[in-house]
């Protein structure tokens, strides 16, 4: 049988941007996660203050692979 997954929704912040904000969900979930395989960006948005963004959210997918048990 192949592998079977698991998804879970996550949102990460930042102020450096997006990139930042997934590499800061994604090491944040690995802490107590295991088997963290892939991840989908659902959606981004951002805070502005006096005309310029300020904080960045990305919403992500992540999926793990369940163990064969």
């Amino acid at each position: 049988m192949g592998n079977v997954y698991k998804k879970i929704e996550l949102v990460g912040s930042s102020r450096e941007g997006v990139d930042d904000a997934i590499r800061g969900a994604i090491a944040k979930a690995s802490e107590s996660m295991r088997n963290l395989d892939w991840f989908e960006v659902k959606e981004i948005r951002g805070w502005i203050q006096d005309g310029q963004p300020q904080h960045t959210q990305v919403t992500l997918q992540v999926g793990f692979r369940l163990d064969d048990e």
